[in-house]
């Protein structure tokens, strides 16, 4: 095993199936994103989302995708070359990994890849005990998926974040206001099947506590470009918190509660959730 993946898995605790999936999953996240600095992918994209909270800002749950942005909107863009180059670095490292790119219906703005791996093979790689390896079912495939944005809505902001695993690096970011107007964009209007993404509502919760400024401008930018804001008016702080407050009204909080519990480490973190819980800590959003 590379001695850059030792150290990264040094930094977990393992126990169940699950610890080492868990930690696989972020450690071929992590290459993956030196392959795309290397391409010299963040010259033209930003990282956003679950995953780039939780590795540059230390979220607590787990995150499955790794989602980007491009700066300028970019309709011929092509990610082929980049998803080459992550494939390439994590393959580098002792892992084998493949990439299939995603064709998606035409007029769809999003690019998307799958990073995929037979995951018995990736737990031998990282010499995971016997008694893990025969918990997992024959021919299981890990699945990272990627997706770019290759048309950004505007009024959001980048910044370089620096990652030292499996060797310095540097990632270009949307900075945290426009992070969280983002994820307000999601809890406000996601439209994900019959069911809550309670993954959405927790992020929530954690940037209330940790990071509460929210850019208004950038969640107006967003909610134009799927609809949910119409007209020449702006999006108004009194408007802001009318939709919010509506959204927690009809929030399924058992529903959520249960989607998001499988990716955090202290469910009991979870009991307290109540539509008045929600109603209560979005008070403290401060709006840009």
């Amino acid at each position: 095993m590379h001695e850059a993946i030792t150290r990264m898995l040094a930094k977990y605790e393992f126990q169940r199936v699950e610890d080492y999936d868990r930690a696989l999953r972020e450690i071929l996240q992590q290459v993956a994103l030196l392959g795309l600095w290397r391409s010299k992918f963040f010259e033209k994209a930003a990282f956003y989302g679950g995953t780039a909270l939780r590795m540059l800002y230390g979220l607590d749950r787990f995150s499955e995708d790794l989602d980007f942005s491009l700066l300028e909107p970019e309709g011929e863009f092509s990610i082929s070359h980049y998803i080459t180059a992550a494939e390439k670095e994590i393959n580098a490292f002792g892992f084998d990994v493949r990439v299939e790119e995603k064709v998606k219906s035409t007029g769809s703005g999003v690019k998307s890849a799958f990073l995929k791996a037979d995951t018995v093979e990736q737990f031998i790689t990282i010499n995971a005990p016997g008694q893990i390896m025969r918990e997992i079912p024959k021919g299981k495939v890990m699945k990272i998926r990627i997706e770019i944005d290759t048309d950004p809505p505007g009024g959001f902001e980048t910044e370089a974040k620096y990652l030292l695993a499996p060797i310095p690096f540097s990632v270009r970011s949307f900075t945290l206001p426009d992070l969280f107007a983002g994820k307000m964009h999601a809890v406000l209007c996601r439209r994900w099947k019959t069911r809550v993404k309670g993954r959405d509502w927790y992020d929530l919760v954690w940037y209330v506590g940790n990071f509460p400024s929210l850019r208004l401008a950038h969640l107006e930018e967003r909610m134009r470009q799927t609809g949910d804001w119409k007209g020449e008016e702006t999006l108004t702080h009194d408007e802001f918190w009318k939709t919010v407050h509506n959204a927690i009204d009809l929030l399924d909080v058992d529903g959520a509660r249960t989607e998001v519990e499988p990716f955090v480490s202290n469910p009991e973190a979870l009991k307290i959730w109540s539509r008045e819980f929600f109603h209560h800590i979005v008070t403290r959003i401060e709006l840009l």
